[in-house]
């Protein structure tokens, strides 16, 4: 069932239904999208990054907001995609 939900993912992105980029995101927010993406919680992503858990969720509000994205099952799959993590 995943494999399918990345290829009709992928699918959507060569039509050109979605054609963002990560160049609207901070360094700081990629290394974040990456830990969201690999699936550690924000208590985990904070300890690795030294920066407190809402910090992380508030990088997540905001990746979510310049990606047009609406869930984290979307940011890993804009992160397949990508290439920032493998499927």
């Amino acid at each position: 069932m995943a494999k399918l939900l990345v290829k009709d993912f992928l699918a959507q992105d060569r039509d050109g239904r979605k054609s963002d980029t990560l160049n609207g995101l901070t360094a700081r927010e990629q290394e974040v999208l990456a830990h969201l993406a690999d699936g550690a919680s924000n208590v985990e992503i904070g300890g690795t990054l030294s920066i407190s858990p809402k910090t992380v969720a508030r990088h997540r509000e905001n990746i979510m907001r310049k990606l047009n994205l609406h869930s984290r099952a979307e940011l890993v799959k804009y992160a397949i995609r990508k290439g920032i993590i493998e499927p």
